[in-house]
């Protein structure tokens, strides 16, 4: 009776620690297996590395000038290529060209700011 409960006993310390053991190896062949290629996904881009797409950089640079306190933006407008912004049009007081031009420059992407802006001619009729 002893050996049948001793043998019980060993069988089912080792079932144990085959189950511990094959749980580790199934840990560690997992881990540092490579992942089936058939289910990557791989981000392209076709803009060079480190440059953000036009849209989003005009998108942007509208935001920062609208962000400006007292800013009239809605003659200024805005064009970018490749990281290099132009600021065309006419605010209505001078101080605005110099902040647009600021705003623009504070923005992710932005490498250069063209600014042509204008102090708007206030009509001599009214």
């Amino acid at each position: 009776m002893n050996i049948t409960r001793a043998s019980r006993i060993i069988g089912a310390m080792l079932t144990a620690a085959s189950a511990c053991c094959a749980i580790y190896a199934n840990a560690q062949t997992t881990m540092s297996a490579p992942p089936d290629p058939a289910f990557q996904r791989v981000a392209t881009s076709t803009s060079p590395p480190g440059t953000r797409p036009d849209t989003s950089v005009i998108r942007d640079v509208r935001r920062a000038l609208r962000r400006v306190p007292d800013m009239d933006d809605s003659g200024i407008h805005i064009r970018a290529r490749l990281g290099v912004v132009t600021l065309t049009g006419e605010v209505p007081e001078s101080w605005q060209i110099s902040r647009a031009g600021n705003a623009a420059r504070s923005v992710l992407g932005v490498r250069s700011v063209t600014n042509r802006l204008k102090v708007r001619e206030e009509d001599s009729a009214r």
